[in-house]
């Protein structure tokens, strides 16, 4: 039975610890694996992205693999194609499947028809290959996880939902502040408020996402002005621990969400976070694909 990757919660804790340890390895090594040689990786993009096309695609060309990018509009489900048709098709070429979508439901039926590892690149549900180059930032930053506080801070969304899910599996604390109607639902391992400066008292990391993300267009008045008081700026950042770094999983929009003196300034390592999102995926890869 292949393994997959929908939520972060399938790894163990040893399991997780092992594979943000190997891509800080990979990272210093970026050609010192080829576990895809002469394979493909299908990557299904449903929604516009950056830094998982980009992340995913050259990471597979890294672990010497060809990365096959499909899109919607290019394969027969946008024709009524089932599925589970899609995954029994695509389990006979490929080594593994990305699918960056919206519902939570169309990755699970496709893991649940595929011979081969999918991996949930986004859904409207959960983000863990996000969450993965989160915590490789934070060991890199800190040196350890265990013990370590994130404050997240605005839309209690699917970025929220992982950090959660996979900080609680390496002791990570994680603190969800948001305001009534946007916060994490479901029972997630996260201490939730709606107090931003209670959040990040104390915190090693404090975290911020778009206010208005693809779907929420027609909300987008009202969620700005419900989320303005869950800036990330430099009044934050000093409630928070002495050494505390500042988090984004980009795109970023600063003067909303976070600041541009924040998002460009010295306490941040938001671009070192987009930059580790290449090397965590390949040690995923790694221990998926065999």
């Amino acid at each position: 039975m292949p393994r997959h990757f929908l939520t972060g919660a399938e790894l163990s804790p040893d399991e997780l610890l092992a594979l943000v340890d190997r891509a800080i390895e990979l990272k210093a090594d970026p050609l010192g694996s080829n576990v895809l040689d002469r394979r493909s990786v299908a990557l299904i993009f449903e929604k516009p992205s950056t830094r998982t096309r980009v992340s995913f695609e050259t990471g597979v060309v890294e672990l010497g693999g060809h990365p096959l990018v499909l899109r919607r509009d290019e394969l027969q489900l946008s024709r009524g194609e089932s599925v589970r048709d899609t995954a029994y098709v695509l389990s006979r070429h490929v080594a593994a499947i990305g699918i960056r979508t919206g519902p939570d439901a169309l990755v699970e039926e496709l893991a649940e028809h595929s011979s081969v590892p999918v991996v949930n690149m986004l859904t409207a549900g959960h983000h863990p290959c996000q969450a993965l180059a989160d915590l490789m930032t934070l060991k890199e930053a800190f040196g350890r996880l265990e013990g370590l506080k994130l404050a997240y801070v605005g839309d209690g969304n699917n970025v929220a939902r992982s950090l959660a899910i996979l900080g609680s599996l390496v002791g990570v604390e994680v603190a969800v502040a948001a305001p009534p109607g946007y916060q994490l639902s479901g029972g997630v391992p996260a201490t939730l408020t709606s107090d931003p400066d209670e959040a990040a008292s104390g915190a090693d990391a404090l975290y911020a996402d778009v206010w208005v993300s693809m779907g929420d267009e027609d909300t987008a008045a009202e969620r700005r002005a419900a989320l303005a008081p869950y800036r990330l700026d430099d009044a934050l950042l000093d409630r928070a621990a002495p050494d505390a770094i500042a988090l984004h999983c980009l795109p970023a929009h600063p003067g909303e969400e976070i600041t541009e003196a924040v998002l460009y300034g010295p306490r941040q390592r938001i671009w070192q976070q987009a930059e580790n999102r290449r090397h965590a995926q390949k040690a995923l890869l790694e221990l998926l694909v065999h």
